[in-house]
């Protein structure tokens, strides 16, 4: 008999030990976002954010989200943040049913403001407006309005205003960073020159964007464009959407008007699509060359539909890091998601290494 217990305890211990040894492994296995190169700088990009603000219980995992940015702004050398638009799911909505968001359109705003608020005096950040920032949700309202200027005016982050140079009218016909430029210089002494357009930007303001990028001033700049819609996820250019809007251009309009005939813009990044739990519908990569022979590199990144649909988590924390290396030119990027990252019962998800998803870019 107690042959019989000795050896029940010599295998619980074992099997204890192995089980430990086991979870051990799998935390060692996990490492938190670090630099490949300390001399790097980076950028976090942020996908379209609608479903974490319209569900009230999503909204503590964009919380988690700029949290993760702020705590390793340091360690990862963080310089700016981009949102690819759709900060709320409903610009205006009164009365939620509850099934598809459970939140007011003001109460989405909110939340979106109270998000970002947590990068204001710290990081600056730039956002594209999408079309459920707009009255057009419903495809018949028009023009598009919104009240993104109210939630995010100008002065609303000092950090914002040290880079902001120029803005153009909205529908209202006031100035409003639905449109705007920001020029930063990098660690490195690179000058870049970041445009953010509205969603199916008007003739006008395309017309606008050319001659802020054309200006002698910016002629060496890297400049950076900021939609929201631009590239499907088979990676072409989208035509057309079924929004009830006479001068609007998407993605490949855009790309005819502004960035093929521009001679500086190397990256463009955009949101907008997704389906139910389909990582590769919710992104798209594409290089096309500009007048100038140049490289474009053209990235969608989103992920408001992983995570269970879009009565789901929001998007399981999802975001993209961009480190640019000190060359100048080769930028790694990552996809990495801070919520997985928290415990270690999932830190093994919470790094996406698909070559769609884990990849090289090089700028010109």
């Amino acid at each position: 008999m107690r042959t019989i217990i000795k050896n029940s305890l010599l295998f619980f211990y074992l099997g204890y030990f192995i089980t430990a040894a086991k979870s051990q492994s799998t935390g060692n296995h996990f490492q938190q976002p670090t630099l490949s190169d300390q001399k790097s700088w980076s950028m976090v990009l942020l996908p379209d954010i609608q479903n974490y603000t319209k569900f009230k219980r999503n909204q503590p995992i964009l919380d988690i989200m700029m949290n993760w940015i702020v705590e390793h702004q340091e360690r990862m050398n963080i310089k700016i943040v981009l949102c690819t638009g759709d900060l709320v799911e409903h610009d205006d909505i009164i009365n939620p049913n509850r099934i598809k968001m459970d939140q007011t359109g003001k109460q989405q705003w909110e939340a979106a403001a109270k998000a970002f608020a947590k990068l204001d005096g710290k990081l600056p950040y730039i956002t594209a407006t999408g079309n459920h920032d707009y009255n057009i949700f419903s495809y018949t309202h028009k023009p598009k309005t919104t009240h993104f200027p109210r939630y995010f005016p100008s002065d609303k982050n000092s950090k914002n205003l040290e880079l902001l140079r120029d803005v153009t009218e909205n529908i209202y016909g006031d100035p409003s960073l639905e449109n705007a430029s920001y020029e930063w210089r990098s660690p490195h002494g690179q000058n870049f020159l970041f445009l953010s357009l509205e969603f199916a930007p008007r003739d006008t303001v395309l017309g606008w964007a050319r001659s802020i990028i054309n200006r002698p001033a910016y002629s060496n700049h890297q400049v950076v464009l900021l939609t929201h819609s631009y590239l499907n996820y088979k990676n072409e250019h989208i035509e057309k959407e079924k929004y009830d809007l006479d001068d609007a251009n998407y993605g490949k309009s855009v790309w005819k008007k502004l960035v093929q005939p521009s001679k500086n813009i190397a990256l463009v990044f955009s949101g907008h699509i997704g389906a139910a739990n389909d990582i590769k519908k919710h992104i798209g990569f594409r290089i096309d060359k500009n007048s100038a022979d140049k490289k474009v590199n053209q990235m969608t990144f989103n992920a408001q539909a992983l995570g269970g649909g879009h009565q789901g988590s929001g998007g399981d924390g999802w975001l993209r890091i961009l480190e640019f290396l000190p060359d100048g030119k080769t930028v790694k990027v990552k996809t990495f998601s801070p919520l997985f990252a928290l415990s270690t019962s999932t830190q093994d998800m919470a790094w996406r290494k698909e070559s769609f998803d884990e990849f090289d870019i090089q700028l010109e």
